[in-house]
């Protein structure tokens, strides 16, 4: 009989104010969409549990506040993560424009925090363009650029490319860890 394991994982959601990292973590999590914004104040946790070859994967997401507010407690937040997901909105707006321009940032944030841990980029609210016509040569290059994991094209809303793109950090550090 094969021995199952026990692992824990804390990932940090993070990206700018009203992009859906709560969104995405809810939908991931519960399956479920709110289309009311509600802001992060400080830090939300949400747990969930997946199993993988019989082993127990016991995800922590930490869905960190885009609002500068809260920057002095970010290292608090940060302490201990496995992987970090940047989520930015692909909106045609002044929101999606400047959460992309603030990767760079997110990935900085988490850089210093955190050191060498597994990135994955979250292009959200799919469902708001014309897939088509996504500069898809500027996201690689910005994860070429950051060696991120990989990025995703996800909607909260209905749930495009969200269980996969969860998945592939959590298999990401599942491999990692089970090898040691």
């Amino acid at each position: 009989m094969k021995h199952s394991e026990e692992f824990r994982f804390k990932i940090v959601v993070v990206g700018d104010g009203a992009v859906g990292k709560t969104s995405l973590i809810k939908k991931y999590t519960k399956g479920t969409f709110e289309k009311d914004y509600v802001k992060t104040i400080g830090a939300q946790l949400s747990k969930y549990n997946k199993e993988i070859n019989g082993d127990m994967i016991r995800l922590i997401f930490w869905d960190i506040a885009g609002q500068d507010d809260f920057n002095f407690l970010h290292h608090l937040f940060y302490k201990e993560s496995k992987a970090a997901i940047i989520v930015y909105s692909l909106e045609e707006n002044e929101l999606g424009q400047n959460s992309f321009t603030h990767i760079k940032n997110w990935f900085e944030v988490v850089e210093v925090n955190c050191r060498d841990i597994p990135i994955v980029l979250f292009a959200n609210k799919v469902d708001l363009v014309d897939e088509n016509s996504l500069a898809t040569t500027e996201i690689l290059k910005l994860v070429n650029e950051h060696n991120f994991l990989n990025y995703f094209l996800t909607s909260a809303k209905t749930g495009q490319g969200v269980i996969e793109a969860f998945n592939a950090i959590t298999e990401r550090l599942y491999l990692k860890f089970k090898i040691l």
